[in-house]
């Protein structure tokens, strides 16, 4: 709100309020800006120094209402009260705030600052470890890269010590005695609302208690918070909806979240574009994407990101007698089915399906794409096999059309790749580790035990088939994705166009919360924190140069596969060697597709007509499901998966007769 120049009321203006009912212990307290008005100020107790703007505008209000701005039915201590303001009907009473101009406020009990307070900003938030280790100070700006260096690089002390400083100075600059509701700020049939900064363009409508916290918000990005909300200790961010019901305390809620249907959370953080309905979180660290619609269904003492958790999932970490002690992680991608349960501690490899009850605290992380499922209370692992599921892809494809983001500032950087050198580096590993079993375990062996959990010798065979798929899809796409917009007319031309933008990317690549990266970068930023090289208002700009340049560190990984493979360094590459990947990769993308398609087509087969036609004959079931469902080769997907085919055939025909000329 911009600097106003203030007068004393006239008694003019003071006979006028008192007139229509205003009452004040002593109206030189109360200060106007020229041009005030005191004909939309009716019965209103006014104490301690209040500042009034100019109140000309008349809100629309659904059914076509119309309310004149000004106060009325009110209680107002200590406020400074912007241009165009409309308060009305406040059972109780507003005290020490701020309010900016456009504001909205009716039928409240009561809006008050008591004390300094920080706005929920300095919150100390028990993530993964339940009992504690593992805290994130929260503060308007985490990231989720923030977070996640904070929560799991214990280790590095002088790090966590050296951003909680910061953080905590942070809070310093944001404490207050008076609260502020930003403008253009609508404020509707709420009960308690008690030391919360409200940001700009909000709605806040019909909440039942709000406590110690900030709900940021933007004009191209506002949040929502809704019906029966009780929330205390918390930071809701720009573009969230948190409404109906949900129960929040000591919870960070990011960017384009939505908690609603009586969700409940305690101690845990949601990034972005998180979603969470009916069920409940404690101790949480969801990462971007992370959703639970289902009742009954529980996250626990773990990190997520990119999750599905179907309905009933569950985690325990009582694992012995020290109490909720324990942790897991179910990196990026994972999926849980129906009443499936995992006992921590556990470790969940990229893009893996758990179905069935887990207690054998399994580490499946060097094995991605994989079914993890029960079987006689054994955990069988079928590595790879998510590769070919239809489900994987479907999923890879929604992300980015649901990331609700729209601030110009985006806290988190979320990489949507479903292949880059994080996964295909698994891959490497994974390929590594079952070929060891074959060799120490023989190549005839039925089964295969691995980190608690057992492997089945056709699963093996297989999964070292999905992987090196994989990984010939993820280097030919590297290449192609380098070579097909330059000109080649040599095989000069060609290793000229293969040379890296930078060294940055060798070596083992990590997924911070949504942010693919190679690890040296993430040890660079923990020892220029270290060092004092880098503070907390530079964190997110770094986080974000290593976003942008993903694809360039990308290549540089990439490249050294491809010099691996073919034993020899890129500078000696010929036409041939381009190629023969590029013939690979086509190879390799179409039976991948093929088995997509496959998969795509069970959903079409015989059992899934069951229920169809339910009160007649075959026919009537077959034309039923047609309606319903639709003819396979129509279903969207499939053409999506043939046209995929298609597109690449072209695309690597147009490659290879580029290099043809070379």
């Amino acid at each position: 709100m911009e600097n106003k120049l203030y007068r004393k009321l006239t008694s003019t203006e003071i006979d006028e309020l008192v007139t229509s009912n205003c009452r004040c212990e002593d109206w030189n307290k109360i200060n106007v800006v020229d041009g005030f008005s005191a004909k939309y100020i009716r019965n209103a107790n006014f104490s301690g120094n209040v500042f009034l703007g100019v109140f000309e505008k008349q809100y629309l209000l659904q059914g076509n209402v119309v309310k004149h701005s000004g106060i009325s039915n009110a209680s107002i201590h200590n406020c400074v009260i912007g241009n165009d303001v409309c308060i009305n009907q406040i059972r109780n009473y507003i005290a020490n705030y701020i309010i900016e101009d456009d504001v909205f406020i009716d039928n409240v009990d009561t809006i008050l600052v008591d004390g300094e307070t920080t706005f929920g900003n300095g919150t100390l938030v028990s993530v993964i470890c339940e009992t504690g280790g593992r805290d994130v100070t929260i503060y308007d700006n985490l990231s989720s890269h923030t977070a996640y260096i904070m929560a799991m690089y214990r280790d590095r002390t002088n790090v966590i010590k050296k951003l909680n400083v910061e953080i905590s100075a942070y809070c310093d600059t944001v404490k207050s005695s008076m609260g502020i509701i930003e403008k253009s700020s609508v404020i509707t049939g709420c009960r308690t609302i008690k030391n919360v900064k409200v940001g700009a363009y909000s709605v806040i409508d019909n909440v039942f208690k709000l406590l110690n916290g900030t709900v940021n918000s933007c004009e191209t990005d506002p949040a929502y918070m809704g019906l029966g909300v009780i929330a205390e200790n918390f930071i809701v961010s720009t573009g969230s909806i948190v409404s109906d019901g949900v129960l929040l305390l000591n919870c960070f809620v990011g960017q384009g979240c939505t908690l609603g249907k009586q969700y409940s959370a305690e101690n845990s953080l949601f990034f972005a574009n998180c979603m969470g309905f009916h069920g409940e979180a404690c101790s949480v660290f969801a990462g971007p994407f992370t959703v639970t619609h289902h009742k009954s269904t529980l996250l626990i003492a773990g990190q997520f990101s990119f999750m599905n958790a179907g309905s009933g999932s569950n985690q325990s970490n009582h694992l012995y007698k020290l109490g909720p002690i324990h942790q897991g992680i179910m990196e990026r991608g994972s999926k849980t089915a129906s009443d499936s349960y995992i006992l921590w501690p556990a470790k969940i490899g990229p893009f893996t399906v758990v179905m069935g009850r887990h207690k054998n605290n399994s580490d499946t992380s060097d094995l991605p794409f994989s079914y993890l499922i029960e079987n006689n209370d054994e955990s069988i692992l079928v590595p790879g096999v998510n590769l070919r599921s239809v489900g994987t892809i479907r999923d890879v494809r929604k992300w980015p059309t649901r990331d609700k983001r729209k601030s110009s500032v985006k806290l988190d950087c979320v990489n949507y790749n479903l292949l880059s050198p994080f996964t295909i580096h698994r891959m490497y590993k994974a390929i590594e580790l079952l070929t060891n079993l074959q060799t120490t375990s023989g190549a005839t062996s039925q089964w295969y035990g691995y980190n608690s959990t057992k492997i089945k010798n056709s699963s093996l065979i297989k999964g070292l088939d999905f992987y090196n798929l994989g990984i010939i899809k993820f280097l030919g796409n590297s290449l192609i994705s380098r070579i097909e917009n330059k000109k080649i007319e040599s095989d000069a031309d060609l290793r000229n166009a293969l040379k890296p933008d930078t060294e940055i990317g060798a070596g083992e690549w990590l997924d911070i919360a949504g942010l693919i990266t190679p690890k040296s970068e993430i040890i660079k930023i923990l020892d220029d924190i270290e060092n004092d090289k880098l503070y907390l208002d530079n964190l997110n700009r770094r986080f974000a140069q290593i976003h942008e340049n993903y694809y360039s560190y990308e290549w540089s990984w990439a490249l050294a596969k491809i010099e691996v493979m073919y034993e020899k360094k890129y500078t000696d590459f010929s036409k041939n060697d381009a190629v023969d990947l590029i013939l690979k990769w086509k190879s390799a993308v179409i039976k991948l597709d093929n088995l997509l398609y496959e998969d795509a087509k069970k959903e079409f087969n015989k059992s899934s007509h069951t229920s169809f036609g339910v009160d007649g004959n075959d026919a009537d079931c077959e034309k039923d499901f047609m309606q319903v469902r639709g003819n396979f080769e129509d279903n969207q997907f499939v053409k999506d998966v043939k046209e995929h085919i298609n597109r690449k055939s072209l695309l690597c025909d147009t490659v290879l007769a580029k290099l043809k000329y070379v």
